[in-house]
């Protein structure tokens, strides 16, 4: 009955916060319902493209969700149920939902412009320049972990050699075969709901049907390749995704694949009330274990870890690069913005639930000391299947799920880089590449910069998950504590209520700069003493990374210290 009460406890919690502080906030900030926003007064059929409400929470959802919700609480339930338990619900309702909401409705009163433009506003350019190069970093690092997440759902060891269709296959070569299918579902959607008219209820239900026959074509024949292979086909997938316009894949696709996503969250929840009755599956996560653990002490390793499912800087990027660019109404800020965060915080609740049932295989450890001893989106599937009797249909949807999750926040995270890597070489007169002269020219193409980022990011994904995704945390909840300083600046200037962004702040930027400044003292201490590995091309990485990392974010809050103490 413990996976229930939990369940049960996040679902009330949550819906509360929407219902009562998200209500809050939208009155404090003003949402005007009769206010145009940039997708109606400057559509350009590219970026700028007017969705309707439920494709574009398709869209926004599972774009922030990503793997962080899954990989995140899963990673840190060495800690027990409890701290990921709270820290979902508290940091879902206060910090992750307030960046959220805050950054979305910022940017759509900012004629749909990103973080970037919204710290040139109040913090000047040069603090612009700087967020830009740090936001590329982070993006650097979400390319790389989300490639090596989908790699690892595509592939496993049994298909290294093959390259080709097979008859009966594994759950990972299911994923693969149905994932593809996926994008043509996407193109044929996006085709008959704008350039042939059909509505959208008539194109939603033609589009679930697809998905069921994907579905049904993936359980039967799979796709088996190397996991080179397909790190080089993802890597070339998402440079065309990034630059089409976005009613062509980015759209349909995010729209389809949210039902999918939905649908997993509902069987777990299905799963978790059947189990608690039936005793199918047996929660055993213990409820606390111990203020120091395998990932490090509590503070900060607890709030670097869950990552996406409290708070995650990478929302701001998308809520201020591509969701400000289509929502049609301010209305609809709330619930795209904040609810978005409050549903992916359940998602990760769930997760914490699903390795709590194969907790006696999926962490072990001596002394009471536990470790993670299976990729998480196995430990995740293996913990909603278990409470279908180890159903195999079950265990190939869910990791289709994961991996559906991974692969749109690909897409929507490769579209921002174009974004901002353009946008670090244009002058302030200069809308497009084809407005900068000389050098400046080539590299603000659209092409240049995601290129760049995509072949960086594909490289960093060849390396192992556990030491991408650590630096990937901090790197994350810092650029969260940096959106959150930006749109308080923001709100300050419009003369708008800013002091819920106090605590968020401070402490999102404590936790993280806590986090890189360790990660450089143990990468130096183990370079010093010759550690065996210790020189490896991964760990000077790791050094210089988050070296580089913690010197930005240093400077660009001395910036948003000195843009506050000029104002009350």
């Amino acid at each position: 009955m413990t996976a229930l009460f939990i369940i049960l406890a996040a679902t009330a919690l949550l819906l509360c916060g929407y219902v009562f502080y998200g209500s809050w906030l939208a009155k404090q900030w003003g949402i005007d319902p009769k206010k145009k926003t940039p997708a109606v007064t400057t559509p350009d059929g590219v970026d700028y493209v007017s969705a309707k409400p439920a494709v574009l929470m398709g869209h926004h959802f599972s774009s922030i969700a990503g793997a962080g919700p899954i990989n995140g609480p899963i990673q840190a339930a060495v800690f027990g149920w409890v701290p990921v338990f709270l820290w979902c619900v508290i940091g879902g309702i206060f910090f992750g939902g307030l960046q959220d909401f805050g950054s979305l409705f910022a940017s759509i009163r900012n004629g749909g412009k990103s973080v970037g433009e919204i710290i040139k506003s109040s913090m000047g350019k040069t603090s612009k320049k700087l967020f830009i190069i740090f936001a590329l970093l982070v993006l650097i690092l979400v390319i790389a972990s989300f490639v090596n997440v989908v790699a690892g759902t595509f592939f496993t060891a049994a298909d290294a050699g093959q390259f080709g269709f097979v008859a009966h296959p594994n759950g990972n070569q299911t994923t693969a075969m149905v994932s593809v299918l996926f994008i043509v579902l996407a193109i044929i959607y996006g085709i008959l709901t704008n350039k042939c008219g059909l509505s959208t209820v008539v194109a939603t239900i033609i589009g679930l049907v697809g998905v069921v026959l994907a579905i049904f074509v993936g359980l039967n024949f799979g796709l088996a390749l190397g996991r080179t292979a397909w790190i080089v086909i993802i890597g070339a997938y998402i440079v065309v995704a990034s630059l089409v316009p976005v009613w062509v894949l980015l759209q349909p696709r995010d729209y389809l694949s949210s039902f999918l996503l939905y649908a997993m969250m509902a069987l777990a929840i299905v799963g978790i009330i059947f189990s608690a009755f039936t005793g199918g599956a047996t929660f055993e996560l213990p409820a606390f274990n111990g203020w120091k653990t395998s990932i490090g002490p509590m503070f900060p390793a607890l709030f670097i870890t869950v990552a996406c499912g409290a708070c995650s800087g990478f929302h701001s990027l998308i809520s201020t690069g591509t969701t400000s660019k289509q929502i049609d109404n301010e209305k609809n800020a709330k619930a795209i913005g904040y609810g978005s965060m409050l549903i992916e915080s359940l998602l990760g609740v769930i997760s914490l639930i699903a390795v709590g049932m194969v907790s006696s295989t999926a962490l072990k450890g001596d002394g009471g000391t536990l470790k993670l001893t299976v990729a998480p989106p196995v430990a995740f599937a293996s913990g909603i299947a278990s409470m279908f009797n180890k159903n195999t249909a079950v265990y190939a949807l869910l990791t289709l799920s994961v991996s559906v999750f991974a692969l749109t926040s690909l897409d929507t995270g490769t579209r921002l880089s174009r974004f901002m890597f353009s946008e670090l070489f244009l002058k302030d007169n200069e809308k497009t590449y084809k407005d900068a002269k000389g050098i400046r020219s080539f590299l603000a193409h659209p092409l240049t910069g995601t290129i760049f980022m995509v072949a960086i990011g594909c490289i960093l994904g060849g390396l192992s998950l556990s030491q991408i995704w650590g630096l990937f945390g901090a790197a994350n909840q810092l650029l969260a504590g940096i959106a959150l300083m930006a749109v308080a600046a923001w709100l300050g200037n419009a003369g708008k209520n800013n002091k819920m962004f106090l605590i968020p702040t401070v402490f999102m930027l404590a936790a993280t700069l806590t986090q890189l400044i360790r990660t450089v003292i143990a990468k130096v201490s183990a370079m010093s003493a010759g550690a065996d590995g210790a020189f490896h091309w991964g760990n000077w990485f790791q050094l210089c990374f988050a070296t580089a990392m913690a010197v930005l974010a240093i400077v660009l809050v001395i910036q948003g210290i000195k843009t506050f103490s000029k104002k009350k």
